[in-house]
């Protein structure tokens, strides 16, 4: 069992950045892929970004890349997502995700989320 717990979230100005967390609670955190996702209010949940078990890898949605990164420090079971030149189109509900690797998905770990909101 793991628990995900996102933190961070908030009102931002176009341009600016925020630092979103995910803290995770449970055994074996590094044998965990992590993904974030993002949800505006009446769309489909969107893939982000995501980062392996070791944080070697990271891969990225196109919207974001190159203004997005993912990092994880395994010590502290922690996630972060680091938003940089924030545009009003990235204003949704952030959430973070774990699965083993190789997994669909259909089984993975969620948190509740955290809003950000950019303004123009």
């Amino acid at each position: 069992q793991v628990q995900l717990v996102e933190s961070g979230g908030g009102l931002v100005q176009a341009g600016g950045s925020l630092r979103l967390s995910c803290v995770a609670t449970g055994r074996a955190f590094n044998s965990y892929v992590v993904r974030w996702f993002r949800q505006e209010t009446g769309k489909e949940r969107e893939f982000v970004g995501g980062i392996s078990q070791s944080g070697a890898r990271t891969d990225y949605a196109n919207s974001v890349k190159g203004r997005f990164s993912i990092s994880r420090d395994n010590a502290k079971n922690t996630v972060h997502l680091q938003m940089n030149a924030l545009k009003p189109e990235d204003t949704a509900d952030y959430y973070c995700s774990a699965d083993r690797p190789g997994s669909d998905w259909a089984g993975a770990y969620w948190g509740r989320g955290t809003q950000v909101t950019v303004s123009s």
